[in-house]
């Protein structure tokens, strides 16, 4: 097991069963990104009784051990106890405190097991053994968040989990219905839901929409100095292909954003480096008009991580330059592509890749190895490419539906468009044409009643549907020019879904909450929430997979339900999507030693096929993820504290 200088290792490991009677792993050697375990906070200076006090027995078993050997039979001992005292009502804790402690057990069960050592490569097993017997040095070797993990797993293994209530509504007495019936138990259930309804409403109203009056308002003044300085009229702003030819991009356009906005230093060091690595970046005058001007990383947080790259991406996308087309291909696209242009994970459905190039590049692309520019012409594929592509479509009836996307198929000419939807309405197999474009947040102008209306015309009730998935971070994003483009859409019966990624910058309490809210306003409904893409060079943008787990349940919950009809899922790589929310699709099955978590990721194909599964380690650990929250906005870390127990 490697221990101690863990300076390096394989993010993504893909572990392939040799023996599926034994369950057990290699670490398949292929090309992927490599991680470098981060510069540790040492646990030196940390109260280690802190960890101790919480569960004295496992200390206990830990300190007398000989060996890690015998200290995870004697651990694996205990836990069957507790599990087992539980199970016989032998410690009486209110039920959904008890599930909370039997989940806490399993995944200790794992981070000890053998099995998982070997999967992994670490054994957090013997970091707490050697830290329990005193051994000079352990300390060092680990990080504060790796004792922060065990600190609350052995919390939550005796019945002490930092969960109810939840700080949102501390105060509000709930309705015991044990001893209320009636109409008087609905009245004060009524009361109650009243008072978290203004609590919950209230966190939500602190995002921005761009929707509200004044931020129109402060956006209307932006409009007009960027249309001053590039010489444009209000016809131009209406105009997508005025938008399409004034992106700022490259070298010149970082002289044309610092006379325009306010950016810090390292903003602008970034964009010149990425500039002169030849690293895409791009903003249309349109999206720059989103930024808030005059109070920047404010409320504007989310619309400049979006398009401006940290120092930290730049420098890992030129440093993988000459191998980008493998170093960044996450999902190991190279591997599902059967044809040119194409890309197909699923039987039923098929992506078809229509552009190789965006109006604008979001930093965290999952293509960032193939996007070369902001519309560059030779991102663009030929007709005769197309043609190929579409052919191929004709000669699988198994696939029924198809997802034009890209970059963004949107750049393309109406006659572009419409010859591939008119192919592919052609075949009798196919019964569902999906667009992804992200061109009604860059350039909403582009959705024109004729485009709209083009689209519509190939809708045939009760044999084809036509639907556009788009993708909208924040509800600072959503405004009145995108409700007018979704409205064009709507009244053409084409109805419009958005995928979000949960970025750390769009990560807060209620954050997305106010996305969905906001996206219902303008007639778009959720549909996917994505785990960002576990790739190194989006360090800054990746949160614990336990970030997303407790904004479903704690937050997302709360919502109507065709509020929140998305889904959270995590993308396995080479094989797709498979849910976030229960444990029957991962598992948490070891804690590194600088904090961070490893998954084992079971394929979608669970309970159909024997695939194997597939090893992600998060990117940061939940302790990084709260003080990266504390340092960039300020916030309460008491109200996350329910994280650690997402599993």
């Amino acid at each position: 097991m490697r221990q101690g200088n863990c300076s390096e290792r394989f993010i993504n490991p893909m572990p392939k069963f040799i023996n599926m009677a034994e369950v057990e792993f290699i670490i398949e050697d292929i090309p992927r990104t490599r991680v470098p375990l981060r510069v540790l906070n040492p646990a030196t200076g940390f109260n280690i009784d802190a960890l101790w006090k919480e569960d004295r027995e496992i200390y206990s078993v830990l300190r007398r051990a000989e060996s890690v050997e015998e200290a995870r039979k004697g651990i694996y001992d205990y836990l069957c106890r507790k599990e087992w005292e539980y199970r016989r009502g032998k410690k009486i804790i209110h039920p959904l405190v008890e599930s909370i402690a039997q989940e806490a057990i399993r995944v200790l069960k794992n981070i000890i097991s053998v099995r998982n050592e070997e999967a992994t490569g670490y054994s957090a097993l013997t970091y707490l053994w050697r830290i329990a017997r005193g051994e000079s040095g352990a300390l060092a070797e680990v990080d504060e968040g790796f004792i922060l993990e065990f600190i609350h797993l052995f919390k939550a293994i005796n019945g002490r989990a930092e969960i109810y209530p939840t700080k949102y509504i501390e105060g509000v007495e709930q309705v015991d219905f044990k001893k209320i019936k009636g109409e008087d138990a609905g009245k004060k259930r009524s009361n109650y839901l009243d008072k978290m309804a203004d609590r919950v409403w209230k966190r939500i109203m602190e995002y921005k929409s761009g929707l509200d009056a004044d931020v129109i308002e402060k956006r209307r003044e932006n409009k007009a100095k960027i249309l001053d300085y590039l010489g444009g009229s209000e016809d131009d702003w209406e105009n997508y292909m005025w938008h399409f030819r004034n992106v700022f991009k490259g070298k010149e356009a970082v002289d044309k954003l610092k006379d325009l906005i306010k950016m810090d230093e390292d903003d602008i060091e970034a964009l010149l480096k990425a500039a002169e690595g030849k690293i895409p970046f791009g903003i249309t005058p349109y999206y720059l008009h989103l930024f808030d001007f005059e109070n920047p990383y404010n409320y504007d947080y989310q619309v400049r991580a979006q398009v401006l790259p940290p120092m930290h991406t730049v420098i890992e996308m030129m440093e993988h330059r000459e191998e980008r087309s493998y170093y960044f291909d996450f999902m190991g696209e190279h591997d599902t592509t059967p044809h040119n242009l194409i890309t197909r994970r699923y039987p039923l459905i098929a992506i078809l890749k229509a552009s190789n190039t965006c109006p604008q590049v979001c930093v965290y692309c999952q293509r960032n190895w193939e996007i070369t520019d902001v519309l560059y012409k030779g991102g663009i594929p030929t007709r005769e490419a197309i043609d190929s592509a579409l052919d191929w479509f004709s000669e699988h009836p198994g696939i029924k539906e198809v997802l034009i996307t890209g970059g963004d198929p949107l750049i393309l000419p109406d006659s572009v468009v419409e010859h591939m939807v008119r192919r592919l309405s052609e075949m009798e197999h196919i019964i569902s044409i999906r667009i992804g474009t992200r061109i009604p947040v860059t350039v909403p102008f582009r959705i024109t009643d004729e485009l709209a209306s083009m689209l519509s015309s190939y809708i045939e009730p009760g044999k084809r549907n036509i639907c556009l998935v788009t993708h909208v971070e924040s509800a600072y994003e959503v405004t009145p020019e995108m409700a007018i483009a979704v409205d064009k859409l709507r009244k053409n019966r084409i109805y419009v879904y958005n995928q979000q990624v949960f970025t750390f910058w769009v990560s807060r309490r209620f954050e997305t909450a106010a996305l969905r809210v906001a996206l219902k306003k303008v007639g778009i409904d959720p549909y996917y929430s994505f785990y960002p893409k576990g790739k190194w060079e989006h360090m800054e943008y990746v949160v614990p997979v336990a970030r997303i787990l407790q904004e479903r349940k704690e937050e997302a919950r709360l919502l109507p339900g065709v509020f929140r009809t998305d889904e959270p899922v995590f993308n396995v790589p080479r094989l797709g999507k498979n849910h976030l929310r229960a444990w029957q699709d991962h598992e948490l099955i070891m804690i590194r030693p600088d904090g961070r978590r490893m998954y084992l990721w079971h394929p979608w194909e669970k309970n159909i096929q024997l695939i194997d599964p597939y090893i992600y380690t998060d990117i940061v650990s939940i302790k990084m993820y709260l003080d990266n929250l504390k340092k960039y906005f300020n916030e309460d870390i008491e109200e996350y504290k329910s994280i650690w127990y997402y599993y």
